[in-house]
């Protein structure tokens, strides 16, 4: 709150009262200068700003640490998902993204007005074409997750960007039953920190993709999204069953069955298939007590 103190002749300065809070800079838009206008009631900024709604229209976006090509690629932005836009300075953008309000910077010509999605890339990969024959060539392939908007015309999604074979997607809300088949269809994939495709995937990136096909939207960071489930996801290790997940110090992954674990890991520097066992032998090696943070069924 703002206090009125001793001043100047004509001049009334304000002093700061109350305690700050502290807060998570991976999901609260807050930085020295400009903060997001929803978090006003309890941060102080100099300034605040409303969000504009965007769209991402690159097949994947880096979103990264700070305004600069050489920052770390903390996560990704799909075709056609949103993002909340806060700041637009020299070519970035700064504010997050809407599915799991992570939070960074894109480079400008990676967003254009919102849309309102009407179908899935279901795929691995799509082929976006520039007309309605498979012989036809295209602007870009799109990744699993990526958000279209259009209306089918016989076999194909007909978009502003070009045409989609409907056999690659599926309708928006339409939920996956089994995500850890999803996962399966990954393995292979190299092991990119921030990764969210097919291109390169890192272990919550694997997590959160696979879940939002069947409706789960977790969080960005394996600690986040541990966090997210409560102990009434909690489940008896003795009684895995396939979708689990098994989370461990800054690491996550999904069961395919009970003994048998598929995630991306910087160990094999690829999504892969291999014994829980194993993971949770190296997890105790690296003096992890305990080696395991938790197992969290979602459904």
């Amino acid at each position: 709150m703002g206090r009125p103190g001793a001043a100047g002749a004509g001049r009334d300065r304000f002093g700061l009262t109350g305690t700050s809070q502290s807060f998570d800079p991976r999901v609260v838009a807050i930085r020295p200068d400009l903060a997001d206008i929803a978090v006003a009631g309890t941060h102080f900024a100099p300034h605040y700003a409303a969000p504009m709604m965007r769209s991402g229209v690159l097949p994947a976006a880096s979103l990264r640490a700070s305004p600069s090509v050489d920052a770390d690629q903390t996560s990704e932005l799909l075709f056609g998902e949103g993002f909340a836009l806060l700041d637009l300075t020299g070519g970035w953008a700064w504010g997050y993204c809407l599915a799991d309000h992570y939070i960074g910077y894109l480079a400008a010509e990676a967003l254009a007005a919102p849309i309102a999605p009407t179908h899935r890339v279901e795929m691995i990969e799509a082929m976006l074409h520039s007309a309605p024959d498979a012989a036809s060539g295209g602007p870009a392939v799109l990744p699993r997750g990526a958000l279209v908007m259009g209306e089918p015309e016989g076999e194909w999604l007909a978009t502003s960007h070009g045409y989609l074979p409907l056999a690659s997607l599926v309708e928006v809300g339409t939920e996956d039953n089994d995500p850890a088949e999803l996962a399966e269809q990954m393995i292979g994939t190299p092991y990119v920190w921030g990764g969210r495709t097919a291109k390169g995937i890192d272990c919550s990136g694997l997590v959160q993709l696979v879940w939002a096909a069947a409706g789960i939207q977790l969080p960005r960071d394996s600690d986040l999204q541990l966090a997210a489930l409560g102990p009434d996801k909690d489940v008896d290790p003795a009684a895995l069953a396939r979708g689990d997940l098994v989370f461990f110090p800054g690491h996550v992954g999904i069961m395919a069955d009970s003994q048998t674990i598929i995630h991306a890991s910087r160990r094999w520097m690829a999504v892969n298939s291999e014994p829980l066992a194993d993971v949770i032998a190296r997890s105790a090696a690296k003096d992890h007590d305990p080696p395991v943070s938790g197992y969290k069924r979602l459904r």
